[in-house]
């Protein structure tokens, strides 16, 4: 499985941007998709994620702005962030694993990983 993010920008505080994640290799029915980001100098975060079992997750800081959805048709993973902060400010990256994993925050969880997409929120 590879995975291609993209959908990053700049943005006003209060704006909106929705960030895809595109997989290929096959099995994405059955993965787990999560979004990760990192601020200079600061470690990698948990955002959120969606499970194959249909449960998501989400960081407390972006509850309720945050939306994560998948489209298995597509092996395409979305998050939908409104109501941006400047703490939102990261660069974004999705992931999976290799094995079976039904819901995890701590990046060594997974393996497979995107490019990353870059978030700007100015104030």
């Amino acid at each position: 499985v590879q995975l291609q993010a993209c959908g990053g920008g700049l943005v006003q505080t209060g704006g909106s941007l929705r960030l895809s994640c595109a997989a290929s290799g096959g099995g994405f029915n059955s993965k787990t998709l999560a979004w990760f980001r990192q601020a200079p100098g600061k470690e990698r975060e948990f955002v959120a994620a969606s499970s194959f079992t249909g449960s998501n997750n989400y960081a407390d800081s972006v509850k309720g702005r945050f939306t994560i959805s998948r489209d298995n048709a597509k092996s395409t993973v979305y998050l939908q962030m409104n109501s941006l902060k400047p703490e939102d400010t990261a660069v974004y990256y999705c992931a999976t694993s290799r094995s079976l994993l039904f819901m995890a925050f701590n990046p060594r969880s997974y393996d497979i990983w995107g490019q990353g997409t870059e978030v700007t929120v100015s104030s």
